[in-house]
């Protein structure tokens, strides 16, 4: 048959078959173990530094909660702060005399007259024990 570029006609080759070289000796190269004191030391080295990560990622998360705990006194504070002002502004409303004397006047008392005078404290209770 003749080969004209089709692979569909193209006989399959054999591999050829190369020698093999006669068997030699095979060595077979065993790493050296590490002893026993390094591998000890190495464990030490890798615990100590593992209890270290440990204490320096407890010291943070105890930073992160007094943080938390300093951001919730704050928010407290302001929020009293706040409280005590709007408290005071009501203390110096109520404490107006004129919101006062107005106040009087709804409840229905009578202001008196300014010519008479009235005696308040240790004078007015000895008087009215005079009286009696």
């Amino acid at each position: 048959m003749a080969y004209y570029g089709n692979l569909a006609l193209r006989p399959e080759r054999k591999p050829q078959e190369t020698p093999q070289p006669a068997r030699q000796r095979e060595t077979v190269v065993r790493r050296r173990q590490i002893p026993i004191g390094e591998k000890l030391l190495y464990m030490f080295t890798v615990a100590v530094c593992a209890v270290v990560a440990g204490i320096i990622i407890y010291r943070y998360a105890e930073i992160y909660q007094i943080n938390r705990q300093i951001q919730d006194m704050n928010r407290t504070y302001q929020q009293t702060t706040s409280q005590t002002k709007e408290l005071q502004r009501e203390v110096e409303k109520l404490s107006d005399p004129d919101y006062l004397t107005k106040k009087a006047i709804e409840m229905g008392m009578v202001q008196i007259d300014p010519s008479r005078s009235i005696k308040v404290g240790d004078d007015a209770v000895a008087m009215n024990t005079a009286k009696k």
